[in-house]
């Protein structure tokens, strides 16, 4: 059987973390922060740790990722 392929869009997103937690970074910080409020930008900083829903579906894109 030939190798399944990851998504590419998935890999330069997420990361799964040892215990297979997906993590990811804060959504809305690319550009347009004059408009955003100082506590936005500070709750959005860093990476967040997806839930399991949501983990679930991305896991999916990722064949050989983690546990």
């Amino acid at each position: 059987m030939p190798k399944m392929k990851t998504k590419s869009s998935v890999k330069k997103r997420f990361k799964v973390t040892s215990t297979g937690k997906v993590k990811v970074a804060a959504a809305g910080k690319q550009h347009g922060m004059i408009k955003r409020s100082n506590k936005f930008l500070r709750n959005a900083r860093g990476t967040m740790v997806l839930s399991e829903p949501d983990a679930r579906v991305i896991k999916k894109f990722m064949p050989y990722a983690g546990k």
